[in-house]
């Protein structure tokens, strides 16, 4: 572990913190979100070597080409060329800044596997109303249930001078990522010897948490309103999936609901959590692994690591171009890596230990969320026996148009079954997620409007 990972652990432990601590800090703390650290929280300063620069505001505004919303992403730095490529000839060089999923992957496709390693560059942003609600949460949002939930926070992150690994959880659960977004992407799971079936799906999203001006009382336990309509195959489309996203899941579990369209009746869905394999990913993705990780973080006990520089997927512009079809960027075991980037960041590091008489298919997780969005850039996922078994990675790029840092797509590998998954390609769709539209307000989210849209 480095120096700062270390400084974090000790302090932790110095100072006799838990998951369930209250979580504010002082006006002084607070304070340093203006000077020290980013207004989000990471640190402004960059690394010793240079090779982590400082953080100067990221990309504020769409660059010259990009013209209107849910246009295709034009790439900021198409002149960037990769510094060096990692692969499993010279991981053992660089091994300190990859995660154990790393290596596992390189091992695994030692022919075909690379990482091919760019230039830092500290590209995230966000509007300034989300800087000064963060810097208001600092000081008052507190973790509850025993760190199962949150509240006096809203409108920005939570906890961003975080002193537990539950705070930093709820701080990628709640990251900025616009207030409402409409996008028709599809998901794919790729077999051993390259062979795929897309599923398309046409999904809504409102982040009730970022909805400017709404208070405590109407937030109403919602972090999030979801619907999610199935396109395509023929043999899908039409079925459906509703949910609401509870601030405090104990207490008040997700509410979900399917369509069946060939029956014509909306359902509750109780099981639409934790552990529960997600249909369209062939068993490769669990329901908590969409966008990484969400959902009651209850089953598990959360360790803070530290801090680490890590090589993790960033400003990936190219791996969504629309002139880079899925037959060019699906190969057996990965995607093309000529396609991808990479680029050295300092993460949290957080690890999730399955408590003792609670069931779930990982019983370790080790997450890796960038400093500078509260993104989880890649999570190694371990089975009961200890093992390696499955790696996760989002594809993060500036959604400059917010501006904020999302996931170009989420990337799910089976190392033990050499099989993989993939999430929001649109790449060969006629627009990309479009964040411009006004949300139709949550009574838009209803089985009864499910019900009505589904005939």
């Amino acid at each position: 572990m480095k120096k700062s990972g270390l400084f974090v652990s000790t302090f932790l432990l110095a100072c006799g913190l838990s998951a369930a601590s209250q979580a504010q800090v002082s006006q002084k703390e607070a304070e340093k979100l203006r000077t020290t650290l980013t207004p989000l929280g990471g640190e402004r300063a960059g690394n010793k070597d240079g090779s982590i620069p400082e953080w100067r505001g990221g990309i504020q505004f769409p660059p010259s080409g990009y013209k209107q919303p849910g246009q295709h992403h034009v790439d900021p730095f198409p002149s960037d060329q990769p510094l060096f490529e990692i692969t499993s000839k010279n991981m053992a060089q660089y091994e300190k800044h990859l995660t154990e999923g790393q290596k596992s992957l390189l091992k695994t496709y030692p022919n075909s596997f690379k990482m091919p390693i760019y230039e830092s560059r500290r590209t995230a942003a966000a509007p300034q109303w989300v800087y000064d609600n963060t810097y208001k949460n600092a000081t008052r949002a507190k973790l509850v249930e025993g760190g199962n939930g949150i509240k006096n926070a809203i409108g920005g992150t939570p906890f961003p001078i975080p002193s537990s690994g539950i705070e930093v959880i709820w701080n990628h659960n709640t990251r900025w990522r616009g207030e409402y977004a409409v996008r028709r992407a599809s998901e794919v799971a790729v077999q051993p010897d390259g062979t795929y079936s897309l599923i398309t799906t046409q999904a809504e999203v409102d982040y009730n948490f970022y909805k400017r001006g709404i208070t405590q009382e109407e937030l109403d336990n919602v972090l999030i309103y979801y619907l999610s309509f199935t396109k395509a195959p023929a043999r899908l489309a039409g079925g459906a999936v509703l949910a609401h996203e509870t601030m405090n899941q104990v207490s008040e579990p997700r509410r979900a609901w399917g369509y069946n369209a060939g029956q014509r009746r909306v359902r509750k869905a109780p099981n639409l959590a934790y552990d529960t394999p997600v249909a369209a990913a062939d068993g490769l993705r669990t329901i908590d692994e969409t966008d990484m990780y969400n959902g009651a973080p209850d089953r598990y006990d959360w360790k803070l690591v530290g801090k680490e520089e890590i090589f993790i997927p960033y400003n990936n512009y190219r791996v969504g171009s629309p002139e880079v079809k899925y037959e060019s960027l699906l190969q057996p075991g990965h995607l093309n890596p000529e396609y991808t980037r990479y680029e050295k960041h300092r993460v949290w590091v957080v690890e999730a230990q399955l408590k003792p008489g609670q069931r779930h298919i990982y019983h370790k997780r080790r997450f890796y969320i960038d400093e500078d969005t509260w993104s989880a850039a890649v999570i190694d996922q371990y089975d009961e026996r200890g093992e390696l078994w499955r790696v996760s990675m989002a594809y993060l790029k500036n959604f400059y148009e917010l501006p904020g840092t999302w996931t170009a797509m989420d990337v799910f590998h089976d190392v033990q079954a050499r099989r993989y998954h993939v999430q929001g390609m649109d790449n060969e769709e006629r627009t990309t997620i479009d964040f411009s539209q006004v949300s139709p307000g949550s009574r838009y989210f209803t089985p009864q409007e499910l019900r009505r849209r589904g005939r």
